[in-house]
């Protein structure tokens, strides 16, 4: 991989991979929405320009037509929060990544990383089970999956590679969101006791060094039309990652389970199987929970406790 364009180049997971980039030598067009701060390493490797997310077909203005190797397609509006409930901004998310994708193909790109969650296997799972009656948290996973489908064939119909990844839960240094880990390790900062639900449903986490290394690796060697899961490979239940954090980082906190309600889908642990992405890119999660929780901890201490969330 020689040339790249990355959009949400300065979000969590957009500065990790274009830091990784440039560490791989690969020119990096870096896109970031208009207000938001260019805060991602600088380097002579990296051309950085403002966009609309809601207009992201202007681009072509800026970024001449080249041969470039990949589009990583990061930006998504309303990754947290309440902007995750908001159905008329995850519609336009999804219209918004296959603009992206057309807008790849014009741009002279060879191929189109779209990137998913696995909440659109939680979406599926509480969606169409028979009875289930789904919160409003899953019109975030729902956006994804449309996107997916849309993007899929729209590029089927364009003659255009896409590879879709779908993140398990992204950690780590520089997150600032109110996402579970970043929370708790915040909240262990500020001396508040962490309250769980009972931690039996299961999950994932990978490190954003290791979500990173993932993208490249992805982006170079996957297969077109293939979906790529990036996790650790050692998921399990959440209770057993939150005592992990406990002991690395914690040892004398109370971690209190049980107190918050759990109504959401337990994923079957099969879903997490990260095997695909192993076998096609030779990726392999580096980082372990307990030293990414502390290498978290580490940076939200020497950078005074970085943004609010």
């Amino acid at each position: 991989m020689k040339k790249a364009i990355v959009t949400g180049a300065n979000g969590f997971i957009g500065r990790a991979v274009v830091s990784e980039l440039i560490n791989q030598n690969v020119q990096v067009w870096a896109l970031t929405r208009h207000g938001d701060e260019n805060n991602f390493l600088q380097s002579d490797k990296i051309k950085g320009i403002q966009f609309d997310l809601s207009n992201i077909t202007l681009i072509k203005k800026s970024i001449p037509f080249d041969d470039y190797d990949v589009f990583y397609h990061l930006a998504w509006d309303g990754t947290s929060g309440s902007a995750r409930n908001d159905i008329d901004l995850q519609l336009k998310n999804a219209q918004w990544t296959v603009d992206a994708l057309r807008v790849a193909k014009e741009l002279g790109c060879k191929r189109f990383v779209g990137v998913g969650s696995i909440m659109e296997d939680e979406t599926i799972a509480a969606a169409f089970s028979q009875g289930n009656k789904p919160g409003m948290s899953y019109i975030y996973g729902g956006g994804k999956l449309i996107a997916h489908v849309m993007c899929k064939s729209v590029a089927a119909e364009i003659d255009f590679d896409l590879i879709w990844c779908k993140i398990t839960n992204a950690y780590g240094k520089g997150e600032t969101s109110p996402r579970l880990i970043n929370s708790t390790i915040r909240k262990i900062i500020a001396g508040e006791t962490p309250r769980f639900t009972s931690g039996t449903q299961n999950y994932d986490f990978i490190y954003i060094d290791d979500v990173a290394r993932a993208f490249h690796l992805i982006g170079e060697l996957g297969k077109p039309f293939h979906e790529y899961l990036i996790g650790s490979s050692k998921s399990g239940p959440l209770r057993e990652f939150l005592l992990q954090m406990k002991a690395a980082i914690a040892p004398n906190v109370d971690f209190i389970f049980g107190d918050v309600p759990f109504s959401g889908i337990n994923l079957d642990i099969s879903k997490f199987d990260c095997s695909k992405t192993e076998i096609d890119t030779g990726f392999k999660a580096e980082v372990s929970f307990s030293e990414g929780v502390k290498l978290t901890k580490d940076w939200i201490e020497s950078n005074n406790g970085g943004s609010t969330i």
